[in-house]
C-alpha cells in the first residue's frame, strides 16, 4: 500500500547507532533542534492567527466572503513558493539555507502588522509571511527525513509535529493574555510576535546542523589524507523535479492531498463556525485554537508511532473520518454544553493523524537527493486544494449560510475519502513464478 510502504529509498540514509548498545537513537538529534525552531516559530505565528479572524471581521469589518479570499491567498501563496523551495533546496544541496530564508523573512513580516491598518497593506504583509513558510517547509521536513531512517519516519514527524503544536498550543494563550492586560491589544500581540519570530530564526542559526546527520560522524581510521575525495553530485535540474510524478506512489499521494484538500474547512472558519453554533464570546476566541492544539500534542508521537507499525494509509484515512466526524457535531449535534470540547477534540486528532503521517509517507517514495522537492510536490497540491476549499466555503457561506455550506463540505470529504481509499489500497500480491524443472531429475 502506498501510505504503508515502508521501503528505503535508493541512497537513503540510516541513522547512526550508539556505540554500546547498537541500537539507533529514539530521535535524531537535528529533529529535536528543528523541533525547538518550529516551537518558537509557531509560538510566534499562532499570536497572530488567533486574534486574525475578529480582528478582520470584527475590526475592519471583512465578509465572510472576503475573509476567505484571503484566507486561501493567506495559505494559497505559501503553496506556490513552497514547490520553488523544494527544489532549490535540493539544488543547491544546502536546506537549511532556504529553511533559514523563509524563517527570516516570515520573521521580518511580523514587525511590519504595527503599520499596517487596512485590508490592502495586511493582505501583502501576510503574503509575504506565506511566502516564507512556503519556502522553509520542504527544507524543512526534509531535514527531518534525512536523519530518520525510513522505519521510524512516522515517529520522528510525530516528535517534531508535537513539538510544533506546543507552540501553537501557546500563542493563543500569549495573545489572549496580551490582549487582557494591553491598552492597543493587538498592536501588542503584533509586537510581541515580531520578538518571539526573531528568536526562532536565532536557535536555526545556531542549533540546526547543515548536514542532515543527527549526530556528528565518526572519526576514520585512516588519517585524512588517505581518504578520496567525495564527488560532488550532479546539480537537480528541473527535469529531475517533474520526472517524480512518474512514480507511481507519489501520484497516488498527490492525488489524495489534492482531494482531501479540496475538503478540508479552514482552522479559522471551523472555529467561527464552532463560535457562531455555541455563542462562545469574543474574549474567548483567541483559546478556541488551543483545544485543537492539545489534542494534537497528546496525539501526534503515538500517531506518528502507529502508522509506522501498522500503515500509513489506515492513520491518514481514520483521521478524515474523525474530521468528517466533527462536521457532523457542528451540523447536527444538540446543543450540549460539551459540543465545543467534543469538536475541537475531534479537531486535534484528525490533524494528529494526519499531518506528520503524510509527509513520512512522501518521504518513503522519494530518492535521497530530491527529498525535498518530492514533499514540495505533494504540500504544494494539498495547500492549493485547501486554497480553493476557503474560497469556494467562504463564498457558500455569503450565498447560502453556514448550514448549507458546511453539509457541501460534509459531503465532499465523504466521498473524496472513498476515493482516497480506493486509490491507497493496498497492491495486490504478485504470484510468485514456478521453479523451473530440475534437468538432473529425470522422469
Amino acid at each position: 500500500m502506498y501510505l504503508a510502504d515502508r521501503s528505503a529509498p535508493s541512497g537513503a540514509k540510516t541513522a547512526p547507532t550508539d556505540r554500546g548498545s547498537g541500537r539507533a537513537p529514539a530521535v535524531a538529534s537535528t529533529v529535536l533542534a528543528l523541533g525547538t525552531v518550529s516551537l518558537i516559530t509557531d509560538i510566534s505565528s499562532e499570536m497572530v492567527t488567533a486574534v486574525l479572524p475578529l480582528y478582520l471581521i470584527a475590526g475592519l469589518g471583512l465578509s465572510p466572503l472576503g475573509f476567505g479570499a484571503l484566507d486561501g491567498v493567506y495559505n494559497g501563496v505559501s503553496a506556490l513558493v513552497q514547490l520553488t523551495g523544494g527544489h532549490l533546496a535540493d539544488r543547491v544541496r544546502n536546506h537549511k539555507l532556504v529553511a533559514g530564508l523563509g524563517y527570516g523573512l516570515s520573521a521580518l513580516c511580523k514587525p511590519l502588522l504595527l503599520l499596517a491598518h487596512s485590508l490592502g497593506p495586511i493582505s501583502v504583509i501576510l503574503a509575504l509571511e506565506r511566502t516564507g513558510k512556503g519556502l522553509r517547509t520542504a527544507p524543512r521536513d526534509a531535514l527531518i527525513s534525512l536523519s530518520t531512517p525510513d522505519g521510524l519516519q512516522g515517529r520522528a514527524f510525530g516528535v517534531h509535529r508535537a513539538m510544533d503544536t506546543t507552540g501553537a498550543l501557546l500563542g493563543p494563550l500569549a495573545a489572549f493574555l496580551i490582549l487582557g492586560v494591553a491598552v492597543d491589544g493587538y498592536d501588542a500581540v503584533f509586537g510581541v510576535s515580531a520578538c518571539v519570530a526573531v528568536l526562532g530564526v536565532v536557535v536555526l542559526l545556531l542549533f540546526v546542523p547543515s548536514g542532515a546527520g543527527g549526530t556528528p560522524p565518526r572519526q576514520a581510521a585512516a588519517p585524512p589524507a588517505a581518504l578520496p575525495a567525495p564527488a560532488r553530485p550532479n546539480p537537480v535540474r528541473l527535469r529531475d523535479a517533474a520526472a517524480l510524478l512518474r512514480l507511481p506512489r507519489l501520484r497516488a499521494l498527490a492525488l489524495c492531498a489534492v482531494l482531501l484538500g479540496l475538503t478540508t474547512v479552514s482552522d479559522a472558519f471551523v472555529y467561527l463556525l464552532l463560535q457562531r453554533r455555541t455563542g462562545i464570546d469574543d474574549q474567548w476566541f483567541p483559546l478556541l485554537p488551543l483545544g485543537t492544539a492539545a489534542v494534537f500534542l497528546l496525539l501526534a508521537v503515538p500517531a506518528g508511532a502507529l502508522a509506522d507499525r501498522i500503515g500509513r494509509r489506515t492513520v491518514f484515512l481514520t483521521g478524515h473520518a474523525l474530521l468528517l466526524a466533527a462536521y457532523g457535531l457542528l451540523l447536527w449535534a444538540p446543543d450540549w454544553p460539551a459540543l465545543p470540547y467534543l469538536v475541537l477534540a475531534l479537531h486535534g486528532m484528525f490533524y494528529a493523524a494526519t499531518d506528520g503521517v503524510l509527509p513520512a509517507a512522501v518521504a518513503a517514495t522519494v530518492p535521497e537527493s530530491l527529498r525535498a522537492t518530492g514533499l514540495a510536490l505533494v504540500g504544494t497540491g494539498q495547500a492549493l486544494a485547501r486554497f480553493a476549499c476557503s474560497l469556494a466555503f467562504g463564498g457558500a457561506w455569503t450565498l447560502w449560510g453556514t448550514g448549507p455550506a458546511l453539509a457541501a463540505a460534509a459531503a465532499g470529504l465523504l466521498c473524496c475519502a472513498a476515493v482516497a481509499g480506493h486509490v491507497l489500497r493496498p497492491s495486490p500480491p504478485v504470484p510468485a513464478a514456478p521453479a523451473p524443472p530440475d534437468p538432473a531429475r529425470r522422469p
